[in-house]
């Protein structure tokens, strides 16, 4: 797992449109860069809404939303549709980033052991620098609380 104050590794991956995008086109804004399992889940699909609804605030604080999960370009394309969704989705199914930022992790359900993707959140700040990183995110509540604390390095 990184930690806060070292450099976010720098990665492109394809969009919802199979448009590359890198973390360094965003240089100079903050990113809140997002880990999430699955599309179209309970959960996802609610922690998307969120930040989704809440652009215009964090375009106020200069931010961009981004979220990457394991999941294809289409499946992020019938995802965006499907809940009207206005972040950046990027799609990474060999797990080379998920694995890069850590959060490709074993799990285990029921007994039984598999690799997924553990819930997480990266804020990075305008020079490319973690500021702050939260693990197991509990879907409620947290897009609110990553725009508080992106207001307190205003």
């Amino acid at each position: 797992m990184l930690n806060k104050r070292q450099t976010a590794p720098d990665f492109c991956l394809p969009d919802q449109n199979g448009k590359s995008v890198c973390l360094h086109d965003f240089h100079g804004k903050w990113i809140v860069l997002y880990f999430y399992p699955k599309d179209n889940t309970s959960g996802c699909t609610r922690e998307a809404i969120d930040f989704s609804e809440r652009i215009p605030q964090f375009a106020e604080l200069n931010a961009v939303i981004i979220g990457i999960s394991p999941d294809s370009v289409q499946s992020h394309v019938n995802f965006i549709n499907k809940n009207a969704l206005q972040i950046i989705l990027l799609a990474d199914p060999e797990h080379k980033v998920l694995q890069e930022y850590g959060v490709w992790q074993a799990k285990k359900l029921y007994g039984r052991q598999y690799f997924g993707v553990g819930r997480t959140t990266f804020l990075i700040d305008p020079q490319g620098r973690i500021a702050e990183i939260w693990e197991k995110v509990k879907v409620d509540g947290h897009a609110a609380a990553v725009q508080c604390t992106l207001e307190t390095f205003k």
